[in-house]
């Protein structure tokens, strides 16, 4: 009933296992990729027909985790999987971006990869896992695809490079200074085709050999996906490229100069309205079957991208008139909201993000429900890329794949360098509303990040700042690298190489690559020409802020205090009783968590105050010849019980109310009443011993003479 292909080959720590032939028959390709426990299966299918008139290439990749996979039930009312996470985005977007460039240029039906996870182990993580799977299950699908590629995750511990170390020594690297680097590489046997990291401050050289490790590490992957394909592959689907060279040659010869003189406009606006006016020139001068053509729209891009490219390479001349390694004038400015926590406008060229940082609570972490477990998150960083930004009209909803992309790198580039929890324990929400775009807006998002997050207060180890990178590769191996790129470069050009970090070192790195791969040698001068473009911004910012800010009378006062967590119970009473009476009188917030350390926030100092000796009052333990004001709780015939610290009461002796003979305690005290009293010590049942008459009870001082005579 089933004819099933198997093929195994050990990987690092674990054996990584492809299988077809069982499951989802149905689909063009199937496959199902175990490591260690790990398994994810990968289904693709595609459209045998373009749809008329569709000029790009319709690829959609999806990544689902399924609860079941790690024996969890979904949590919220409905019990099922919803909309997708942030991890899914993500890993959806890192399966998308490797395997996009690979397919034949010219097709452009449409094609659906999904991702299933089956089973997680809790060591392997499905992202690469799912990586692997859709790679083979396109591979052996027919669809013309000039893969395969393989991914895998490197860690960077003690000087040596670590392969897919386990989801636990990736989580929270921020608080694990031994983990410097969660580094994810996909690529072909020959080239690398896309890298996503977050480090904490490594050199040029380290990354780059990370990246030449992970490749080594992904060869053998890629020849287990070609063995299974030779035994499971499907015929290859008939498509031949379209050739539209003689349509080229036209619209060549009725735009081009009118082309090239629209891309020497240095404003952008001005150039989008004049390129836009030389296409419809060239449509004007086509006739009706060049015009129905379907490969028109790509006819003209090419002239477009030949017109950027070649003026490039040959004569080292970009759109704006820069030069390859020059960064784009940069403004900076802090302070600019009057009630937010932290704000700055970072301005460079055309591309410009407003950053807005606000301090929060406890209250306000994120808790995050993934597969490996529930964990919490301080470090919050949205960001939001309005149709407004690039001057055009368009549907306003919640947050696409590409805003979850560009925030999710603004926020590795920044992790490196905040303060430890125990320092600063606040939870931080940065968002990066992009106002300006033409280039870029990720890597502004980080520099605004960087001068907000300062302006608001926090300790940063190091501002942090970041660059995009291009590239424009001939087929002659002639090349040129693009500091700062704008957006025109970048959707001509072949590499989107975003680099970002402080003085010290390298703290996120960001590479897709449009052709087959580029050489160690282009990565290696990318990334020192990217360290100068670096280097440049620090220096930009430096001038808008050159130490933390004063915090914001708006924002919260957090103390922090550690008790011992066997006293956690005394202070969060029964059902809660005595904590929500801490909170209710001293009018703070109180987060305590099960290390027994202590968070106390309010704007109102006094209120933190407070709270803080109430807690105290709870958790201290009275010294042994001390004196403490009480009040007498309950008298009885032989003294009175008074409480003088916390809830701890003790007793008044009769004999040590006064230094006179009484008939009985109510003779002088009375119930409420507030006392001076010393604490003489414990009897041999740990039972309190007080003492009124050695404490003056105007003052609260201790009266020496009447002690010594009463020893």
């Amino acid at each position: 009933m089933f004819n099933v292909t198997t093929k195994s080959m050990q990987w690092g720590q674990d054996t990584l296992t492809l299988e077809t032939g069982k499951v989802a028959r149905q689909a063009d390709g199937s496959v199902i990729a175990t490591l260690g426990e790990t398994s994810v299966m990968a289904n693709v299918t595609f459209a045998r027909e373009q749809k008329p008139g569709q000029d790009f290439f319709p690829l959609t990749v999806h990544y689902q985790e399924k609860y079941y996979a790690a024996g969890k039930v979904p949590g919220g009312f409905f019990k099922r999987e919803a909309r997708p996470t942030e991890k899914e985005t993500l890993t959806a977007r890192l399966i998308d971006r490797p395997i996009r460039p690979l397919f034949v240029p010219g097709f452009k039906n449409e094609v659906l990869v999904m991702c299933t996870v089956l089973s997680h182990d809790l060591v392997n993580d499905p992202d690469i896992v799912a990586m692997i799977a859709a790679s083979a299950a396109l591979t052996i699908s027919g669809v013309p695809f000039m893969g395969p590629i393989a991914g895998c995750r490197v860690g960077y511990v003690d000087g040596e490079y670590v392969l897919n170390p386990d989801v636990e020594d990736m989580q929270d690297l921020r608080n694990k200074p031994e983990q410097r680097l969660d580094l994810v590489v996909a690529g072909t046997r020959d080239a690398v085709m896309m890298v996503e990291s977050e480090a904490y401050e490594l050199a040029e050289a380290e990354m780059l050999g990370a990246v030449t490790f992970a490749h080594e590490q992904i060869k053998p992957v890629c020849d287990l996906i070609v063995s299974l394909a030779e035994e499971a592959a499907k015929e290859p689907f008939d498509f031949t490229p379209p050739d539209y060279s003689a349509l080229y040659e036209v619209v060549k010869g009725l735009g081009e100069d009118k082309m090239r003189a629209a891309y020497a406009i240095t404003d952008k606006q001005e150039r989008v309205a004049a390129v836009a006016a030389a296409k419809e020139e060239i449509k004007a001068g086509l006739s009706e079957e060049q015009l129905e053509d379907p490969n028109l729209g790509s006819a003209i891009k090419k002239l477009e991208s030949t017109v950027l490219r070649g003026d490039v390479v040959k004569n080292g001349r970009r759109i704006d008139g820069r030069a390859l390694d020059q960064v784009r004038p940069i403004t900076c400015e802090v302070g600019l909201l009057p009630r937010t926590h932290g704000s700055a406008l970072f301005t460079r060229g055309e591309t410009q993000g407003l950053v807005v940082t606000t301090l929060g609570t406890g209250d306000d972490e994120q808790i995050i429900d993934a597969l490996h477990g529930n964990f919490r998150s301080n470090f919050l960083l949205h960001y939001n890329f309005p149709p407004y930004s690039v001057g055009e009209v368009g549907r306003v909803g919640s947050p696409g794949r590409r805003e979850i992309g560009h925030g999710k790198l603004a926020w590795r580039a920044l992790q490196a360098v905040l303060p430890a929890p125990t320092d600063f324990p606040y939870t931080l929400r940065v968002v990066s509303e992009i106002t300006e775009s033409n280039g870029s807006s990720s890597m502004a998002s980080v520099c605004g990040g960087s001068l907000s997050m300062m302006d608001a207060g926090v300790p940063l180890k190091a501002p942090v700042a970041g660059v995009a990178m291009g590239l424009v590769l001939e087929e002659d191996g002639s090349y040129a690298v693009l500091t700062d790129i704008l957006g025109d470069e970048d959707h001509l050009g072949d590499m989107d190489f975003k680099v970002a970090g402080t003085e010290n070192g390298i703290t996120s790195l960001q590479m897709d690559i449009k052709v087959a791969g580029i050489t160690p040698e282009i990565m290696e001068r990318a990334l020192a020409q990217a360290k100068e473009g670096r280097m440049h911004i620090l220096g930009e910012m430096s001038k808008a802020l050159t130490s933390a800010g004063e915090f914001s009378v708006h924002a919260p006062r957090i103390e922090t205090m550690q008790i011992p967590t066997d006293k956690i119970r005394e202070v969060i009473g029964s059902g809660g009783k005595v904590i929500r009476e801490i909170v209710e009188t001293s009018g703070a917030k109180v987060d305590i968590n099960d290390d027994g350390v202590i968070k106390i926030a309010s704007p109102n100092g006094e209120a933190i105050q407070k709270a803080y000796d109430m807690i105290y009052s709870i958790v201290a333990e009275p010294e042994e010849g001390k004196v403490y004001k009480g009040k007498v709780v309950k008298i009885v015939d032989f003294g009175a019980f008074v409480n003088f610290f916390g809830k701890r009461d003790g007793l008044v002796h009769v004999s040590q109310i006064e230094n006179r003979r009484l008939n009985h305690p109510s003779d002088v005290l009375k119930e409420g009443q507030e006392v001076w009293v010393k604490l003489l010590g414990f009897d041999d049942r740990g039972k309190v011993r007080l003492s009124m008459k050695v404490v003056d009870q105007e003052t609260g001082e201790e009266a020496t003479k009447e002690e010594k005579a009463e020893e």
